[in-house]
């Protein structure tokens, strides 16, 4: 198995395709899929274009459905639900399809969807996402983190690095063994410096102040957990997640 590591979708190569590509929004696109999942939601629809996630979600009642719509880290109008984690528990998503959409996480979906294995990775799902990995054993893997409209995340490059070190101790390997590109070593260098202090670096992460300055500090504290969630968001078709089986 090789990592290669992208900290925006645009780094993204054009004209490749990996076995298993891996789409990467700690704060808080792929926190919040997971939960959602977690807390019973039938499957997560993304969409870039707020105005085709509301076509689309007319196909379903207003009792099967939420509509999560998140620009500059806040809730649009008119949506039930912006982009938070903890806006998810079984009482509100349990069985709902969610239709989302996000400043930076729901690009990045689009942008490596045409993978033959695409998932969703966070902090708090990383050793379901290395168990995942095992499972397949796919030859290429993309880490690719969603950034913040196109510049690059601490928070995206700590995860990755994080599911990189997760795989290469379990198996005693050698990260210059793992490494597809430089990206996936200095990830993992970045893990290993934060590892015991992920929530600091949520407060030193530009988009974690930002934030910050929105009150969401319970946001940061839930999204720097590390492996609470045993599950992992699979892409069943372009643009829709569910639970891997």
């Amino acid at each position: 198995m090789k990592f290669f590591v992208y900290h925006t979708p645009e780094e993204v190569p054009d004209k490749a395709v990996p076995d298993c590509a891996i789409a990467i929004d700690v704060l808080r696109a792929t926190s919040t899929i997971a939960a959602a999942l977690e807390s019973g939601a039938a499957a997560i629809h993304v969409f870039s274009d707020l105005d085709a996630l509301k076509t689309a979600s007319e196909s379903y009642s207003p009792e099967e459905r939420l509509l999560a719509g998140e620009r500059g880290g806040a809730r649009v109008e008119g949506f039930d639900l912006g982009n938070s984690p903890l806006d998810h528990t079984e009482a509100r998503s349990k069985g709902r399809h969610l239709f989302m959409s996000t400043t930076n996480g729901t690009r990045c979906l689009h942008r490596i969807q045409n993978a033959p294995m695409v998932a969703t990775a966070a902090l708090t799902t990383r050793q379901a996402v290395v168990d995942f990995l095992n499972h397949h054993n796919p030859e290429q893997v993309w880490l690719v983190g969603s950034g913040w409209e196109g510049s690059y995340s601490l928070e995206d490059t700590v995860c990755a690095g994080a599911i990189v070190h997760g795989y290469l101790t379990q198996h005693n390997l050698d990260l210059k063994d793992l490494a597809g590109n430089d990206a996936a070593i200095a990830a993992v260098s970045l893990y290993l410096q934060w590892q015991d202090h992920l929530l600091d670096l949520m407060y030193c992460a530009s988009h974690g102040q930002r934030l910050l300055r929105l009150e969401l500090e319970d946001d940061l504290k839930y999204c720097a957990q590390l492996d609470v969630l045993n599950l992992v968001p699979v892409q069943t078709e372009p643009g829709v997640l569910a639970l891997a089986r």
